[in-house]
């Protein structure tokens, strides 16, 4: 890669990554999914007036909105909310590429090979570090809700795969069209009217900041940079890029919210990162039929096949 689109995939690592600080402060301005249906409400607006007509079937566009937007974000949002540190939730996140490669291996009949079986094994090895550190010091709640979010992460790039989008910002921002309504809905169903429209009524500065950051820099901006890049160069080389999203997760909570990064939390931060660097990028061995199908090693890393994007 020439080394101006080196520095932008690094760039899109760190607004990824420093995405999880402004997710856990906008967490102070709004309740959880109220803040998840904002999001994509200012992703998907204007730009879904810009962007042309999806280039996919509806079904992918509102199969990986609800997975991804609904599910993914909405457990994730809830989970930092009950209390899941933001650089612990942007490092277990990154259990995805189990989910992912497990899914695939059943659904799309990909065959994972020796490597990515070892890079599943050290992954979950790194999950299991994590829990027992987290376990420890902060909510199991919290630990679980964001687990599951990295399943229907899983979910949601299985079914990216299947749709095979061609242009990756088409594909996000009317994937973000799709979660809008149904998480207002929940909001006010959970979280209470009375608590979303104080939340609205206090708005500020800060809160259109966060608002802004995690629409259009994290989202709109991220895959837009992210799928320049894979279109200019193979996923093998811009996917390991992701593998320091956690990092600057990490790095960034420790210094703008003060998070203290615990040995335990160190090792599993390797094991993790090393574990899902050969579950993403480890190629599997698909079936004749399926020959022709990009790799889903890309689908692993986020963004890598247009619809993994990081918080």
């Amino acid at each position: 890669m020439r080394p101006v689109h080196t520095a932008l995939a690094v760039l899109v690592a760190a607004v990824w990554g420093f995405n999880f600080v402004v997710i856990e402060i906008g967490l102070g301005h709004f309740p959880p999914l109220l803040l998840s249906a904002l999001r994509f409400l200012a992703a998907a607006l204007p730009a879904v007036f810009l962007v042309g007509r999806p280039k996919v079937a509806w079904k992918w566009v509102i199969g990986v909105g609800v997975a991804l937007g609904i599910a993914k974000f909405g457990l994730l949002f809830t989970g930092m909310a009950a209390g899941m540190p933001a650089g612990l939730s942007s490092l277990v996140l990154q259990v995805q590429a189990v989910f992912t490669a497990a899914l695939a291996t059943v659904v799309l009949r990909e065959r994972p090979g020796r490597v990515r079986l070892i890079g599943m094994v050290v992954a979950l090895a790194g999950i299991g570090v994590a829990a027992a550190d987290g376990g420890a010091s902060g909510p199991v709640l919290g630990f679980v809700l964001v687990v599951a979010a990295a399943a229907c992460w899983g979910v949601s790039n299985v079914l990216t795969r299947k749709a095979a989008p061609t242009d990756a910002l088409n594909f996000m921002v009317w994937v973000c069209t799709v979660p809008v309504l149904p998480l207002l809905a929940l909001s006010l169903l959970l979280e209470g009217p009375e608590r979303d429209l104080a939340a609205l009524r206090a708005l500020d500065w800060s809160g259109v900041a966060v608002i802004g950051y995690v629409a259009w820099v994290s989202t709109v901006f991220g895959f837009g940079a992210w799928g320049y890049l894979l279109r200019r160069y193979p996923a093998s080389s811009v996917a390991p890029f992701s593998l320091l999203v956690p990092v600057f997760g990490m790095s960034s909570a420790a210094l703008v919210l003060g998070e203290s990064v615990s040995g335990p939390r160190w090792l599993a931060a390797a094991l993790l990162v090393g574990g899902v660097g050969l579950t993403s990028l480890a190629p599997a061995r698909a079936k004749p039929r399926t020959a022709a199908a990009a790799p889903l090693s890309a689908v692993g890393a986020p963004g890598a096949a247009a619809a993994s994007p990081a918080p």
